[in-house]
C-alpha cells in the first residue's frame, strides 16, 4: 500500500492510495496531477473518492473518465459530477480494492464526508477533505458551530495513530493561529518550527497523526481551560464547547 500526496493549484492536495497496480484518488480538483502520476508509476485508476462538491476537489472528476475504471463515491446530499455512487455516512465500500468506512461530517458543506482505510497491522487512514485540517478546521460555509463539533468528535473517536490526509496544506498558517489561541502550548511551539524546516526543504506537512493534533489543534481541545478562555475573550456566550469551537472559528476567520 502506497500513499502519495500529488500538489495541484497552491495549497491543495489530490491524495492517491495504490497497490503497485490499481489506484484511486481522493478529491481531484485537477486531473493533471493526477494523469501524471498514474503515467509515470504505470497505474489504473480504479476509483475516485469525493469528500464535498467545491470545484477544488471535484473539477477534475469529469476529465479523469476516459481513463477511470471504477466508481465514483461521492457525498448523496451535495451535487457532484454524475455518474457517482452515493454515500452518505455509515456505509461500508470497497474502492480499487480498499475498503473505506464513510462518516457523515457535515459544517463545512452540508453533505461533507470522510473515508476511513484500516489495513490490518498499518496504522488507519482517514481522507477528511476540508472538515479537519492540520491544527484546524474548515471554514462553516454551510454548517453550524454545533454540527462541526459533532463531524470532528466522530473523527477524534478514531484510533491516535490515524493519519490525518488533509485536503490543503494550511499547517503553518493554522499553527500561527493555534500559537495565538494557546499562547504556552510547548507542542505548537515545537511543532511550528518541525513544519518550518519542512517547507523549507520543499516538503509537506501532511499526513499529520490525530494523536498529534489533540495536542495542536484548537478545534479539537475545546475542553482545555486556556482555550476556552481564549474563545470567551473573542465573544464565546459560554463554555459549551460548540460556543467554544464557534468563537474560535470567527476569531480564524478574520485572523491574520
Amino acid at each position: 500500500m502506497n500513499l502519495i500526496a500529488l500538489p495541484a493549484f497552491t495549497d491543495n492536495y489530490i491524495w492517491m492510495l495504490h497497490d503497485g497496480r490499481r489506484a484511486l484518488v481522493v478529491d481531484p480538483g485537477d486531473d493533471q496531477p493526477v494523469r501524471q502520476a498514474l503515467q509515470s508509476r504505470g497505474l489504473e485508476l480504479a476509483a475516485i473518492l469525493v469528500t464535498h462538491h467545491h470545484p477544488d476537489h471535484t473539477g477534475g472528476v469529469d476529465d479523469l473518465r476516459d481513463v477511470l475504471q471504477g466508481p465514483v463515491f461521492g457525498p448523496a446530499n451535495e451535487r457532484i459530477p454524475t455518474p457517482s455512487v452515493p454515500v452518505t455516512g455509515g456505509e461500508t465500500i470497497d474502492a480499487a480494492g480498499f475498503e473505506f468506512e464513510v462518516i457523515d461530517v457535515p459544517g463545512h458543506t452540508a453533505g461533507h464526508v470522510a473515508y476511513v482505510h484500516r489495513a490490518l497491522g498499518d496504522a488507519p487512514i482517514l481522507f477528511c477533505g476540508d472538515t479537519l485540517f492540520s491544527a484546524g478546521c474548515g471554514r462553516l460555509f454551510e454548517g453550524t458551530a454545533v454540527q462541526m463539533h459533532a463531524s470532528l468528535q466522530r473523527l477524534c473517536a478514531l484510533p491516535s495513530e490515524t493519519l490525518v490526509c488533509c485536503a490543503h496544506e494550511y499547517t503553518e498558517s493554522n499553527l500561527r493561529f493555534a500559537a495565538a489561541v494557546e499562547p504556552d502550548n510547548l507542542v505548537v511551539r515545537e511543532h511550528q518550527q518541525t513544519c518550518r524546516d519542512r517547507r523549507a526543504a520543499e516538503l509537506s506537512t501532511l499526513p499529520s497523526t490525530l494523536a498529534l493534533e489533540c495536542q495542536i489543534n484548537p478545534f479539537l481541545r475545546c475542553r482545555e481551560p486556556a482555550v476556552r478562555a481564549a474563545a470567551r475573550a473573542q465573544g464565546a456566550l459560554d463554555d459549551s464547547e460548540a460556543a467554544v469551537l464557534g468563537a474560535l472559528r470567527d476569531w480564524k476567520n478574520r485572523f491574520k
